[in-house]
């Protein structure tokens, strides 16, 4: 585990790139707070700060491998974890004759490329974005994992390409690469409308992401050839009746067989543990292999607001030993600058704040925390996935009857009965889901963004991930469309930046190529019901999760935000954020001030929007105005007994 970063460049190497490139690893020094070091040769210049956790005394970085005719071939960085390393070193030496020289994953991956070429990503279980760097062809391979739990920015210039796990280090290096620091003003609408920047954007103009599930080959001089290695397909096989036992047990296995992998370190494994389902069985399965495991919560002082009652009995029911973090309105406020520029593109969901503090509470305690995320993708879990079942009548009108419901809903005043449902009915899936977060409505947005546009919509973002899967059920499109929005750039995103920011590894047995493998098989009727979501699931772990949490409705760690943003939580915090930002030519500030006043009030409830608008406003501060400062302390840990 580690921050890299690397520059290719176009004309040569110098000891000023080399400077530079050093310089700015320190904007990931939390990333890596173990190790660091840089190595160059002719035409590259790689860095990295690295968190040791599975061999620690031998796996440093860059790490150079190679076959025996040239041992020193190739120089890898890498960030993540390889869990079936072991599998992979044990097949290369038995077929291949491979020779490792330490007892680590990071050889595994480079030995794999070496001799199975660019699909030996396909092979890899684990969360990884690298680089690979061939001293011979002169050519650099960088990829990311399938659904991109780890993070990867590019920027490709007349000098050459950058490539960072923290777009921060990249801007540093603006000058050296010879881009531009400019805002893309499409990429800040998309921002407004899904409370985060899709990928492959970036809200500058000349650094994008190498997408999940992508490799890509640079030499010098050259812009990157990105290649797509992953594409979900949801092949799903029904169930038979008389098989439905069997199904379910090919699901726990997969999962249990995967958190197995994931307890795989040289330190001490705790887990998140929300109160759901998900959290819960991932702590449970994990016990298996730590009896001693730590599990960790966090929750706010209002009622309706905090998991951490239901997670103490989770906890208690599968043996764990138990830590809390309550998060204060106080804490939760003075937090946010400095959670904003861990983020380095704005994130507008409020939970990953309480992730941030239970996260650094964890890091006194452990390296290592597994956690639940992308169980609601792969299995149908969003309460959102019912919707088809509530709207499958309107499935039957014809083009002009759905335009006619449409002008129907129009009419109706707002918090009329039925209002929602004949809006909804009148559009196609296409045009009604965008993910989970759905911020601003067109009207809305006009109302506060100075250079809106119509045309730089959600179907920008989504239409091309719905022509990949027409003809599919409805829910499986919702459940597809997730895995390359709300999962990658909401989901993930704030999994990973939240605890690299305390130096502490997170790990997703969800996200597993072998549980994907079951998951994608499930039919519609065993994700939803008229009575529940994730129903296969559910049934598959009976017996491993305690009756409490089993069947319990999704919560997670809510944010108190509405109530806070009405009292003097937040109130005043928020005016004086809009007072003191510099983002007029941007943004009409009085039109928010006038949202944030309605929504104290209470003639409606405008949390959300406030909160996308509050957090660019805070990102704009430190990046682009350079008038917020961060308190960015630097990374020192020791574990508690």
């Amino acid at each position: 585990m580690c921050g890299l970063l690397g520059f290719l460049t176009s004309n040569g190497t110098s000891d000023d790139a080399v400077a530079q490139v050093d310089a700015a690893m320190h904007c990931l020094r939390h990333r890596g707070p173990d190790e660091h070091g840089t190595w160059h040769d002719d035409d590259i210049v790689l860095g990295f700060n690295r968190l040791s956790i599975i061999d620690i005394e031998h796996s440093h970085q860059p790490l150079r491998w190679g076959p025996p005719s040239n041992p020193d071939r190739y120089a890898l960085t890498f960030n993540g974890e390889i869990y079936n390393y072991l599998e992979l070193r044990a097949e290369l030496t038995e077929k291949h004759g491979a020779q490792f020289h330490t007892e680590g994953d990071s050889e595994a991956i480079v030995a794999a490329l070496h001799h199975w070429g660019p699909t030996a990503v396909t092979r890899l279980r684990g969360m990884f974005a690298f680089a690979i760097w061939d001293t011979e062809t002169r050519e650099l391979f960088l990829a990311r994992d399938p659904f991109g739990i780890k993070p990867l920015f590019l920027a490709s210039g007349p000098n050459g390409t950058a490539f960072g796990s923290e777009k921060k280090s990249l801007l540093e290096l603006a000058p050296l690469i010879g881009i531009g620091t400019d805002l893309d003003p499409r990429a800040i609408e998309h921002y407004t409308v899904l409370q985060y920047v899709p990928e492959p954007e970036s809200l500058h103009k000349d650094i994008q992401r190498l997408e999940s599930g992508s490799y890509a080959h640079v030499r010098p001089g050259d812009t990157p050839e990105v290649t797509r290695y992953f594409q979900p397909k949801f092949r799903v096989r029904p169930f038979v009746k008389g098989t439905e036992a069997a199904r379910y047990r090919e699901i726990a296995d997969a999962l249990e067989d995967s958190v197995a992998k994931h307890m795989r370190a040289d330190v001490t494994v705790g887990s998140f543990l929300s109160g759901g389902i998900d959290s819960t069985a991932i702590a449970a399965l994990a016990m298996r292999h730590n009896p001693k495991l730590i599990t960790f919560t966090t929750g706010f002082e209002r009622e309706g607001y905090s998991e951490v009652d239901v997670a103490a009995e989770s906890a208690a029911a599968i043996g764990a030993r138990h830590i809390v973090k309550v998060v204060s309105p106080e804490e939760f406020a003075n937090a946010i600058p400095e959670i904003v520029w861990y983020l380095d593109d704005p994130v507008a969901d409020p939970a990953l704040v309480p992730l941030y503090f239970v996260a650094k509470e964890a890091r006194k305690h452990v390296k290592v925390v597994l956690s639940g995320e992308g169980a609601d993708e792969l299995f149908g879990g969003y309460t959102i996935y019912r919707e088809p079942l509530s709207l499958k009548p309107f499935e039957r009108l014809s083009p002009g009857l759905r335009r006619t419901a449409a002008r129907l809903s129009d009419k109706m005043p707002e918090g009329r009965r039925g209002k929602s449902l004949l809006n909804r009915g009148s559009m196609t899936l296409e045009e009604r889901y965008y993910g989970n977060a759905r911020s601003f409505n067109d009207a809305q947005l006009r109302r506060v963004l100075r250079d809106f546009r119509p045309e730089w919509t959600h179907t920008d973002v989504t239409a091309p991930i719905y022509a990949r899967s027409e003809g599919w059920d409805p829910v499986t499109r919702m459940q597809h469309l997730d895995l390359y929005t709300w999962l990658r750039g909401d989901i993930l995103v704030k999994a990973d930046k939240m605890t690299m920011a305390n130096s502490l590894e997170l790990r997703v047995p969800f996200l597993d190529p072998e549980v994907f493998a079951v998951a994608e098989q499930i039919p519609l009727e065993q994700k939803i019901t008229k009575d529940t979501t994730k129903y296969a699931l559910r049934q598959a772990l009976e017996g491993i999760v305690p009756g409490h949490v089993l069947h319990r409705a999704k919560l997670g760690f809510p944010v108190p935000l509405r109530h806070w943003l009405r009292g003097p939580e937040l109130f005043d915090w928020a005016h004086q954020q809009i007072d003191e930002s510099q983002t007029d030519h941007l943004l009409d500030k009085a039109a928010i001030k006038s949202m944030l006043d309605e929504h104290r009030a209470g003639t409606t409830d405008a949390s959300r929007r406030l909160w996308t608008l509050l957090v660019f406003m805070i990102w704009h501060g430190i990046f682009v105005e350079k008038r917020i400062v961060p308190n960015i302390q630097e990374p020192e840990y020791e574990l508690a007994p």
